[in-house]
């Protein structure tokens, strides 16, 4: 379910791409689709805690865009010797401190399928469990009627995969910010499920959401986890993201 962690392997011998062909599948972001007009402009929801990812189409925005992603700071990704999952906490814990969502007796995963979902129906007698919902996927365009009984249909991507940053720096971290970077709604985006398992640990530089009409966004939201969470990126990631919105 966690982009970053079982389809590492897969990536093993991937070099950098091209910045503006990044992604899988067919383009399907050469119209206003992508969640272009069922989100919030990342710009103008720095905490997460807004609905989807829309496009940014303005020049000005665009440049701020630049502006902000100019900011974090590049280094070499390091070793990935000692990364596991569990080193982020349980998946989806409703315990990690200091993030939006938190301590509200719901799970995280079902706190941004909420966030994000329309037509929510929840399971009987609960205020938390989503047995279905209706996600314009940003990533690819797509909407999907999801049902819980086909959970991976829709999975929820880390934006900035938790083994990219173990390998920037979060193995030395303390437990307690681990379990936040990995339940923060601003690191959080449900998508179509097979979308984010072709993604993997990958940076900017080598996968890209299908929906070009939202890469910038998608860039400009790497970035905002970078910077809130003080972790840099490879020079590679940071010129495709820069790319993205120029």
């Amino acid at each position: 379910m966690v982009a970053g962690a079982a389809v590492a392997v897969m990536l093993m011998g991937c070099g950098p791409i091209d910045a503006n062909s990044a992604g899988t599948g067919a383009d399907s972001g050469s119209g206003d689709n992508g969640g272009g007009s069922t989100g919030v402009v990342p710009l103008d929801n720095p905490k997460g805690t807004e609905r989807g990812l829309a496009a940014i189409k303005s020049d000005k925005d665009r440049a701020a865009a630049v502006k902000l992603i100019g900011t974090v700071p590049t280094k070499g990704r390091g070793a990935k010797t000692g990364y596991d999952r569990d080193e982020f906490g349980y998946a989806w814990a409703d315990s990690a401190e200091g993030v939006p969502f938190a301590h509200n007796g719901c799970d995280t995963r079902n706190d941004v399928l909420a966030r994000d979902g329309e037509d929510l129906k929840y399971r009987s007698g609960s205020k938390c469990v989503l047995m279905s919902l209706t996600l314009h996927d940003p990533y690819t365009g797509r909407t999907i009627e999801w049902k819980k009984q086909d959970a991976s249909e829709v999975q929820i991507d880390h934006v900035m995969p938790l083994s990219y940053d173990w390998q920037m720096g979060a193995s030395r971290w303390t437990k307690e910010k681990r379990v936040q970077i990995a339940n923060d709604p601003l690191n959080l985006m449900p998508v179509d499920g097979s979308t984010n398992s072709s993604k993997g640990d990958s940076g900017p530089a080598t996968w890209l959401p299908p929906s070009k009409v939202v890469r910038c966004s998608y860039a400009v939201r790497f970035a905002q986890v970078a910077l809130k969470y003080e972790l840099a990126v490879t020079g590679p990631d940071k010129d495709a993201m820069l790319a993205q919105c120029a």
